[in-house]
Order: structure tokens, then C-alpha cells, then sequence
């Protein structure tokens, strides 16, 4: 199906719903129809039709972890949610050859987040909340008062711990701003559950989120989208989007909670096991030091070992590596097991002195529950 044509059909549609916009419910409590349609749209043409040409990237430095080049196929965009792939598409036109270089000019800074997310046993991909939020930018100010890295606001700010008055401003510094987004982003998660809808919390606020859920009787972003702002429905979009430029795919933080078991038990594609081997490993290797050590680049190491952080250490884990890096991995594992655990204990919290107790947040309220009386 040709460009032309897909812009036809979708024209067309539109023509279909302006006719139809007047018959249409105004409920206040209904969400917009002509974005969802679009979304449906556009949603159907992609999935009918999925891209085949691949995007041609350089080599990965296999010594940098955080490299400009990124390793994907355009036709994976296809793995994403429908409702995503049409916005996901428009911000790789828009943004790739940006983050590409950001990917490469800020290494440093997004292992220190790494270093710290993995202490609070948070998802690393979520450092790129900083990205769409700041341009990991310092001393980036919103129009609404929002300040540093993660933009928080000083009421926020303050219940995460940070020090924020007319001499000083934590959430300018990266070390601590990105501990109280830690925290933050782990009492979300304890609230709501999914990351998506986590993700859409801290942009707009966790009792949009909420509301959005009563309102559609659904615990799904992608069912809910429409009763949150235009601004958050759209933020989470750009967290996939940049997710999937950095990481050359989707994962833990794109995907909506009911589908994680799936993608967790999802089998390897059998094209990657050919010249592999499987070898039970005990103790907390971290994947980003074992990539490291192994020269690997940490998508292929990912695809071979998903669940790897999340699991190691807790019990055996199936490693699995080509049969090469096995060698290399038990030639040097004591290292490589002391260098993990060095790893996740940097920049630990635990220092007063470097980082204040957060406040407690308060519970969330409930709705009252409203009931016919006769």
C-alpha cells in the first residue's frame, strides 16, 4: 500500500467522523472521538501493512555501553502497541539523529542514573523520563515553576527530601534530583501498578490518573488515554518513542501490566540461539557490567537473557551467551561478579550527608463509593 493511498484512506475517514461528530454523544465524561479514531485509523493501515526496509546505523562501540549507534530493524516498530507505532514513526523523523547524539554525549550521566535506579530495584529505561522531560538538562525551567533534570515541581520536590530555597535548589543536581525521582517514581508504581500510567502520573499527576481510571472503568493506558490531558496521554507516547530510539525496542516500562507476564515468557527467537550455549549462574551480575566485560552490546545481550536484573541472584538464571563469550564469561566471572555488586553500590543512598530522608508521601485518597438508597 503505497503513502499516497494511506493518505487517502485516512483522509477519507476523517471526512466519515466530521459527518458523523454531530450525532456523537458531548458528554464531558467521554473521551475525544476523532483522536481515537485517527489512532484506529492509522493503527489499522500499519499493522495491515508492516515496513520492510531497515534503517542502515553504524557499528556499536562494544566498549561503550551508551554508544550513538543503535542496533533495530524500522520493521520492529511493528512489536509496539498499534495505537503507538503512528506518533512513535512521526518522532523518528523528528528527534532520532538528536537522540542519537544525546545517547552518545551522555554516558556518563545515564550510568550514574543507572547506578541509582538499580538501587531503588527500579527499571534502568526509565532514565529516559529525563530525557523528554529535560533534555537532561540542569537548569531546564518550565513555564509552570518545574525545575532540573526531572522537572519537579517545589512542592514535590520537597516531599522527595530535596532543599529547595533561595540559596539552594537540589533539584538542579542530578545525583540527588534523579534519587528523589527514584523515590517518586517507586511510590507511583506502588500506587498505580503500570508504568505507563506511572509515567502519565508524573506528568499530569497521579489523581488524573485515578480520575482517568474511574472514568473508563479501566486500568490500561491505552483504554484510558482519552480521559487524561492531551499533555500526558502524549508524554507517554514520547517516553516509547524515545525508549525505542535508545533501546532499538520496546520493554517493561512500554508494555501495559496485563501483558507483562507475556512478555516476560515470550520464547527467544530461534535465529539468535544458533552458536549458543546455557549455563546456570548463581549471584548478582548485573547486565550491564557482564555486556560490558564480554564486549557484547547490551540490546543482543537483553534478547538472549531477558528478565536478566530482574531475576539473577534471586536463584539460578539460564545464562546464555555464543559460545565465544562463554568462554570469556568464566575465565572472568569472579571479576565480573565483584564488579557488578561494586556497581549497584555506587551512589548509594545510605549517606545523610549526600542525600536528606525523603518525607513520607501522604496515602492517596479514596473516592467515596456511592450507593442507591431506596
Amino acid at each position: 500500500m503505497d503513502l499516497q493511498f494511506k493518505k487517502w484512506i485516512i483522509g477519507l475517514s476523517y471526512a466519515l467522523v466530521a459527518l458523523a461528530l454531530p450525532a456523537m454523544s458531548q458528554d464531558q465524561n467521554q473521551p475525544d472521538s476523532l483522536p481515537v479514531f485517527k489512532e484506529l485509523v492509522i493503527a489499522t493501515i500499519n499493522s495491515s501493512q508492516p515496513d520492510s526496509v531497515s534503517r542502515a546505523v553504524p557499528k556499536t562501540d562494544l566498549n561503550i555501553l551508551y554508544s550513538p549507534a543503535i542496533i533495530k530493524k524500522e520493521s520492529a516498530i511493528s512489536d509496539l502497541h498499534p495505537m503507538a507505532i503512528a506518533f512513535v514513526k512521526d518522532y523518528l523523523d523528528e528527534n532520532t539523529e538528536r537522540l542519537e547524539k544525546m545517547k552518545g554525549s551522555s554516558g556518563a550521566q545515564f550510568r550514574m542514573i543507572d547506578n541509582i535506579f538499580t538501587r531503588y530495584q527500579l527499571p534502568s529505561e526509565l532514565k529516559y523520563l529525563a530525557v523528554i522531560e529535560s533534555n537532561m538538562k540542569s537548569y531546564a525551567t518550565s513555564n509552570k515553576g518545574a525545575v532540573g533534570p526531572w522537572q519537579f515541581m517545589p512542592e514535590t520536590g520537597r516531599l522527595m527530601g530535596l532543599k529547595i530555597n533561595g540559596s539552594r535548589d537540589d533539584r538542579k543536581d542530578l545525583y540527588k534530583s534523579t534519587h528523589a525521582a527514584a523515590k517518586y517514581l517507586r511510590d507511583l508504581h506502588k500506587q498505580l501498578g503500570d508504568w505507563l500510567l506511572v509515567i502519565a502520573a508524573y506528568n499530569g499527576g497521579p489523581a488524573r490518573v485515578e480520575s482517568a481510571i474511574r472514568k473508563s472503568n479501566s486500568r490500561d493506558f491505552w483504554k484510558l488515554q482519552y480521559y487524561l490531558p492531551a499533555e500526558s496521554r502524549n508524554h507517554v507516547k514520547k517516553f516509547i518513542a524515545t525508549h525505542y530510539i535508545m533501546e532499538g525496542q520496546g520493554g517493561v516500562t512500554t508494555t501495559v501490566a496485563a501483558d507483562l507476564p507475556g512478555l516476560e515468557n515470550q520464547a527467544i527467537d530461534e535465529s539468535l540461539l544458533a552458536g549458543t550455549e546455557m549455563q546456570l549462574v548463581t549471584g548478582k551480575y548485573h547486565s550491564m557490567i557482564v555486556a560490558k566485560n564480554l564486549s557484547m552490546d547490551i540490546i543482543s545481550f537483553n534478547a538472549l537473557n531477558p528478565g536478566f536484573d530482574a531475576k539473577v541472584g534471586i536463584g539460578e538464571y539460564p545464562l546464555r551467551l555464543p559460545a565465544d563469550k562463554m568462554q570469556v564469561f568464566n575465565a572472568n566471572k569472579i571479576q565480573v561478579l565483584g564488579e557488578s555488586v561494586q556497581f549497584m553500590l555506587t551512589n548509594t543512598p545510605d549517606d545523610k550527608n549526600k542525600f536528606p530522608e525523603e518525607i513520607k508521601l501522604p496515602a492517596p485518597k479514596k473516592a467515596a463509593v456511592k450507593t442507591n438508597r431506596k
